[in-house]
């Protein structure tokens, strides 16, 4: 096990990145964090601006050997550069579980995936799963021992997505008596972004190589529902509408606006979310309460500001409402 490690983290400025540079430095690394920007990242980190689409990104990181490069990206372009370009004795790639082919069945980390984008970058988010496909294939003729992490639903303090904290910030702000959700039954799995984030902390420690699905403990929406009202001491009760109905009143499915998070229509999708964790838990992956998890994405919800990227607007359930009452 290593200790005091160089670190180099590769978009350590966003959701998922930030929690890997604060569990890095609280472990006693040093982290060099090469991003954009947009968001400042922990103090204590060892920050480089730099646009990794331009000529030269990595010319001031380089010349150093580092003990982990852990490289976040979603275009094959940014994967192939950083492994041509930088040296490290060890390379995480936090991909998705979103390369598997059959989303509503994924039994281990040996099912197939969809092929590599044939492409340097993305142009869409229906490319996400080839680009992430495309970054792996990267990674894996790297000389060096490399660790390929494939999560789940990621939720916690930071969501930028909104979706872990929808059902908690709307049982704390409801429109009405009720607050519409959709099937309680349907089964979901998320992990909260610090738990990710200590575990790849310390498999990068532990020079872990590999490939590892990552996500939490299979549960149903009912249970996220309970936990909402519970954490808000909520008076609303939960109001469930079939798909069909939600589909007919253009309510979107799983994230995006006018949509109820988490949820996917079709027997098909029915599993999308949950994964085998098996050996990743046999490798330390420890996953807190999910209570923990949907407190913690609460409070970044009670902090978030401007519109919310997920779940229904105010005037969207409450029209919904109406809509399902005059239909009755």
């Amino acid at each position: 096990m290593l200790f005091g490690m160089d670190i180099l983290l590769l978009g350590g400025t966003g959701f998922l990145g930030q929690h890997i540079a604060q569990a890095a430095l609280e472990r006693g690394h040093n982290v060099t964090c090469l991003a954009r920007g947009t968001k400042q990242p922990p103090e204590g980190v060892e920050f480089i601006s730099s646009d990794r689409d331009r000529t030269n990104a990595y010319g001031t990181v380089e010349g150093r050997t580092w003990d982990t490069v852990i490289d976040l990206t979603s275009q094959p372009k940014h994967a192939s550069e950083a492994a041509g370009n930088l040296k490290s004795k060890h390379w995480v790639f936090v991909s998705s579980s979103s390369v598997y082919e059959n989303q509503g069945n994924i039994s281990s980390e040996l099912d197939p995936v969809v092929d590599p984008l044939n492409g340097d970058y993305m142009e869409n988010m229906s490319q996400y799963p080839a680009a992430k496909s495309a970054c792996e294939a990267t990674y894996r003729i790297a000389k060096e021992p490399v660790l390929i992490v494939r999560p789940g639903l990621i939720a916690g303090y930071g969501d930028e997505t909104g979706r872990s904290g929808y059902y908690p910030w709307r049982f704390a702000h409801p429109t009405g008596a009720d607050v519409i959700v959709p099937d309680p039954t349907f089964p979901i799995a998320m992990i909260d972004a610090e738990d990710l984030a200590a575990w790849t902390v310390s498999s990068a420690e532990e020079r872990r190589s590999g490939t590892y699905n990552a996500t939490g403990h299979a549960t149903t929406l009912a249970e996220v529902f309970a936990i909402s009202r519970e954490l808000n001491s909520a008076q609303a009760s939960e109001r469930a509408v079939a798909d069909e109905m939600l589909l007919a009143c253009d309510v979107n499915p799983w994230m995006g606006p006018k949509s109820l998070p988490l949820w996917v229509p079709g027997h098909q999708w029915r599993n999308m979310a949950l994964l085998e964790c098996r050996a990743a838990y046999e490798a330390g992956l420890q996953i807190r309460a999910l209570k923990e998890t949907l407190m913690a994405a609460l409070q970044y919800e009670e902090q978030r500001q401007g519109e919310r990227p997920a779940g229904l607007r105010d005037e969207e359930e409450t029209e919904l409402r109406e809509r399902l009452a005059s239909s009755q």
